[in-house]
């Protein structure tokens, strides 16, 4: 069982798998700061600081006016927290666009590295005489023998 483990984490596409594991948490935690640290801030420029998060609906429990959603769940009321599912939706789409614009930019630098690659011409190996030609001069050389 042991052996058949080994072989299993040492094929190739496992190891693939992991790396783009490892890859894809630490491309997560840049995305998220991009969102966090420089768009979110600049949208709030524009929207004067808006922020949803704290906007809640009490559907059962006592929860003192103006509380935030943190204190009203500490109460252990039963709060419908339409703000944070809104801000999470608002941060979804924010981050598909950053990864749009990513790979988006990411693709047209591959597609013009892969246009420069079909444009130069690759270098035609110089053409010598073909068997057929090699096998009619050996058939004069004897004739003339």
């Amino acid at each position: 069982m042991i052996k058949e483990f080994k072989e299993f984490i040492a094929r190739g596409n496992v190891m693939d798998m992991a790396v783009g594991i490892i890859i894809g948490a630490a491309f997560t935690a840049i995305v998220k700061s991009v969102v966090a640290d420089l768009i979110n801030p600049i949208i709030g420029l524009f929207t004067g600081g808006v922020d949803f998060t704290n906007n809640y609906a009490v559907l059962s429990g006592d929860v003192a006016e103006g509380a935030s959603l943190e204190a009203a769940r500490e109460t252990g009321a039963s709060v419908f927290a339409y703000g944070s599912f809104l801000m999470a939706v608002i941060n979804f789409l924010i981050i598909a666009i950053v990864v749009f614009m990513l790979i988006r930019s990411v693709n047209k630098v591959k597609d013009a590295a892969m246009a420069k690659e079909e444009e130069a011409p690759a270098e035609e190996a110089p053409t010598g005489p073909s068997e057929l030609d090699i096998l009619v001069e050996i058939r004069d050389a004897l004739k003339k023998a």
